[in-house]
């Protein structure tokens, strides 16, 4: 009998025309380019990061190509934050969450845009879609990151989780009109810092034989759950790098720092046992919003509140969502944030209900203060089929409820603002 030949390995894949090949290469040798990924581990790699690039500035620019070359800033006014920044306005030193005041100092000439999140969902949307043709096992992290796990499509598709990658990257190009960029490792850990390596429009690969020598020097805060607290208490006992937490015994670090010691130093060593979950809990459905000015005067708060309640109630609505628990948030011109809550007899995702129940929380607040920032949000979230249910006792709270849904069918056919209430003007 002969023998068969052993199968090669596959060590080089062409990110424009997807061919593989089983040796290094510097450039593709049938399309000649030269975005090429050399691993010696890309075929065992299925642990996929995807994050779009500036999503919420690319999409603008999407939509307005003479903003193409402009520094664009996605945020609220003066007194907002920065959502999302162009690479153009990063360069100059604007980060997400910086204070708007601060972003325009660094970058004056900056275009501000007031985020579009009903834009930006569609865009996510059609993302997420191109996505599950590859793999149903996603688990979104919020509209523009996502985690893949793609053990198992190699036998469904033909292809290694990598070249998937490639295609989806460059589908998302062309069809939803950005650029993101790809972290492919083989846990959860490395494939976000992956993603992170190459922006944009990156395709970075970690494996399993690197990972402790890619680690070592890479500062402790790139650790999945190592915040500004742990950081600085890490820092204050010497640790500045991850190298250095191998270097202690795994006891030790737990008599230090705890339970999280030990999830920290498992990290050091390249381990997180974290699954790709597709579907994740919604725990809450909120919306809020940052004024210009601080405001006192209770019925402009009640507009605004109002307002913010009908947002709460399209997107429970559109989630097929209601919840029982309704918060009111408020953040007084000194900072101090205040919360209210209340829970009702049973989960609603009604608007005029939301705003009753959170203009008793707001009117229960001193008529003195004034705000910087008011939201509204719903907990204790339950299917569509599960709430307002029907009254017999309460009849205007039915009556409610069935304005409100004939106000979305009229809504549905002609436009958001074909029809509004009195508060709303």
């Amino acid at each position: 009998m002969k023998k068969e030949k052993a199968k090669q390995n596959i060590l080089s894949l062409c990110r424009d025309c997807f061919s593989t090949f089983n040796s290094k290469i510097s450039y593709c040798e049938n399309c000649k380019s030269l975005k090429i990924i050399n691993h010696d581990e890309i075929e065992k790699l299925n642990i996929a990061h995807v994050d779009c690039d500036a999503f919420y500035a690319s999409i603008e620019k999407r939509d307005n190509p003479r903003l193409k070359n402009s520094e664009v800033i996605i945020g609220g006014g003066k007194r907002g934050v920065v959502s999302t920044a162009c690479y153009l306005a990063r360069v100059k030193g604007v980060r997400s969450a910086m204070p708007m005041y601060k972003a325009l100092e660094l970058c004056p000439k900056a275009i501000v845009i007031k985020p579009n999140i009903n834009k930006y969902r569609d865009a996510s949307k059609k993302i997420h879609s191109l996505m599950n043709e590859i793999t149903p096992l996603i688990e979104p992290i919020s509209l523009d990151e996502a985690f893949l796990d793609l053990s198992g499509t190699r036998k469904l598709h033909k292809k290694i989780p990598a070249e998937l990658l490639a295609e989806l990257s460059k589908k998302i190009t062309k069809e939803v009109g950005i650029s993101v960029s790809i972290g492919l490792s083989y846990n959860k850990f490395l494939a976000k810092i992956c993603s992170e390596l190459d922006k944009p429009k990156g395709f970075s690969v970690l494996g399993v034989n690197e990972t402790k020598n890619f680690l070592k020097n890479q500062p402790v805060e790139i650790l999945w759950g190592v915040g500004k607290v742990l950081k600085r208490k890490l820092n204050d006992d010497g640790i500045i790098t991850i190298g250095q937490i191998r270097e202690i015994d795994l006891k030790e670090i737990i008599n230090r720092y705890g339970s999280i010691g030990s999830h920290i130093f498992s990290l050091s060593e390249g381990k997180d046992l974290r699954n790709v979950i597709p579907q994740r809990q919604m725990k809450s459905i909120s919306h809020e919003t940052t004024f210009e000015n601080d405001i006192g005067n209770k019925k402009i708060l009640e507009k605004k509140l109002w307002l913010l309640c009908e947002k709460v109630s399209k997107r429970s609505k559109d989630k097929g969502l209601g919840g029982q628990t309704i918060t009111l948030k408020l953040k007084t011109n000194e900072f101090k944030l205040i919360t209210r809550s209340c829970t009702i007899e049973q989960p609603t995702q009604i608007g005029e209900l939301i705003f009753q129940h959170s203009k008793k929380l707001l009117d229960s607040q001193n008529n003195k203060e004034k705000y910087r920032l008011i939201g509204v949000g719903l907990s204790n979230l339950e299917d569509t089929s599960l709430c307002d249910l029907y009254d017999l006792i309460n009849v205007s709270k039915t009556k409610n409820a069935k304005i409100e849904y004939a106000i979305d069918n009229i809504r549905n056919k002609f436009g958001e603002s074909v029809i509004k209430k009195g508060r709303s003007i």
